[in-house]
């Protein structure tokens, strides 16, 4: 085996077909890298032409930005206790949301991540948890919006919260508190400052702090939530206000999503089912603030139920509930590749190919030839697979590698997801998909950005799209040094062992 190179693209299948989709990718890629084009990545390309569209995280379009119209659904979420179930220690509900969301939403749709958590212990979360990547952000109670990976914050919505704020006034006056109790740092944020207080001293505190704030000439909010935690915001600020923002400013772009769902548990949720035209669910384990806010205002809003399942769950179940498009996830589904498919999806066919490669390693599928037969069947004869080292292998030879591996993460903790799973349609039968996977073995976490070609070419919808061409990279800053763990297309174990890299595929 020998090194990819970006000088040699016979790394790509050879045979006269093949060499035509090569082109067209080729030309695909020019087109997403000239700064005309919807899917420039809105930074300038390094030197390395090739090895920029497939390892960098910037060149993942933000589906917001490539929607060219409005999103089929927005879903607007709370994270602990709603997207997040924190007991739930396989996270069950968790992946088979980011199944659902990344084989039928990803690409048309807008996740939008709403939490009362900082910046700091929002990214703590996310190294913890099998999330998804959000198109928008809304962290420390509202108080912050920000889009993307990169999380770009909206300075438009830092103006308005300015109006009739002052932290240092806010500090002044809490301090004549002794029932609060200043939270960490990292929660103080610049229109967002947090306390605890006990449970049966929250209202009497409420209604002074409120008094003596307003005095000083301070319009503010104070929210109390989870039965300990105490906010206090700019009173433009809040879940609510900033979906409200989002929500008109996608309007003034004639972007207004077709239906928008809130999804929360406590009691600063309360705000998102208040915006008119929106959806909401309450989790089946939702706290008894949220509750009674639900039962004081909107017990007969039809738009908003209380779901019967957990967190992530209760999320599909609210899906389902009013028909805002499909809600069985893949991960319902027993026999992956006995799934049948009404046309060619690219996007379910990543979720599919990559699930079937985690039951595989939980040995949750039967070790069966007819399984390796039908893997084969899906890879092109000649396509090859490079591994984020730099080492390339023909994919036929990665399934075999598969073998090696059955059943080594039994009755472990060991999950396999795919995230911003974005398709491009480069010919009438072939497709560019571009996408990062993820596996999380315990509590580390591995990541490599993806870029899959599949093609349709002399294929049934029953069959599946062939796999022409998969290239990795690993993502910056996630764990890529153990080689124990058995991650990607590779060949032969001893092969692998001697770079010390893993000896299996996907």
């Amino acid at each position: 085996m020998k090194k990819a190179s970006v000088q040699e693209p016979k790394f790509w299948c050879a045979e006269p077909i093949e060499t035509q989709l090569l082109w067209r990718v080729l030309l695909f890629l020019v087109f997403l890298h000239l700064p005309s084009s919807p899917f420039h990545p809105q930074s300038t390309p390094p030197p390395h032409f090739l090895s920029t569209v497939f390892a960098s995280e910037a060149s993942i379009k933000i589906t917001m930005n490539q929607l060219s119209g409005a999103a089929r659904l927005m879903i607007v979420s709370d994270l602990d206790h709603t997207m997040v179930d924190h007991h739930d220690s396989e996270n069950l509900s968790l992946l088979r949301f980011n199944a659902l969301w990344e084989s039928n939403y990803r690409h048309n749709s807008l996740l939008v991540f709403s939490t009362g958590r900082s910046p700091t212990l929002y990214k703590q979360l996310r190294k913890e948890k099998p999330m998804l990547t959000p198109d928008i952000t809304i962290t420390s109670v509202g108080t912050e919006i920000t889009y993307g990976n990169s999380m770009v914050p909206d300075d438009g919505w830092v103006e308005f919260l300015n109006q009739k704020w002052d932290k240092n006034i806010v500090s002044e006056e809490t301090s004549k508190f002794p029932e609060l109790t200043l939270q960490s740092e990292t929660e103080q944020r610049p229109h967002k400052v947090s306390f605890y207080v006990q449970k049966d001293k929250a209202q009497d505190v409420m209604k002074a702090l409120s008094a003596c704030l307003e005095a000083r000439g301070l319009d503010v909010k104070i929210i109390y939530s989870g039965g300990m935690d105490l906010d206090i915001l700019p009173q433009g600020a809040g879940k609510g206000q900033a979906l409200a923002y989002l929500l008109k400013k996608l309007k003034a772009t004639d972007k207004l999503p077709n239906n928008t769902l809130a999804c929360g548990d406590s009691g600063n949720d309360a705000e998102l089912f208040s915006i008119p035209d929106v959806y909401g669910v309450m989790v089946s384990n939702a706290q008894e603030e949220l509750l009674h806010w639900h039962a004081a205002n909107a017990k007969d809003n039809p738009k908003i139920i209380h779901a019967t399942e957990r967190c992530a769950a209760g999320i599909i179940q609210a899906i389902g509930h009013f028909h805002l498009g499909p809600s069985t996830s893949p991960r319902d589904v027993t026999d992956l590749m006995d799934s049948k498919m009404e046309k060619f999806d690219p996007s379910y066919e990543v979720v599919r190919f990559y699930l079937f490669y985690e039951r595989w390693r939980r040995a949750e599928v039967e070790n069966s030839e007819l399984y390796m037969a039908n893997l084969k069947a899906v890879c092109c004869a000649s396509g090859v697979f490079v591994h984020p080292s730099g080492i390339e292998q023909p994919l036929c030879d990665c399934v075999n590698s598969l073998r090696t591996c059955y059943g080594d993460k039994q009755g472990k903790q060991f999950w396999v997801w795919v995230d911003q799973v974005l398709p491009a349609q480069i010919d009438s039968h072939s497709w560019l998909v571009k996408f990062k996977k993820w596996e999380q073995s315990g509590d580390k976490q591995q990541c490599c950005l993806t870029t899959v070609v599949l093609s349709s070419k002399d294929a049934s919808v029953e069959e599946g799209l062939t796999w022409m061409h998969v290239h990795q990279t690993w993502l910056d800053g996630t764990d890529h040094n153990n080689q124990t763990t058995c991650l990607y297309f590779g060949g032969s174990a001893t092969a692998m062992a001697e770079i010390g890299r893993p000896a299996s595929f996907y």
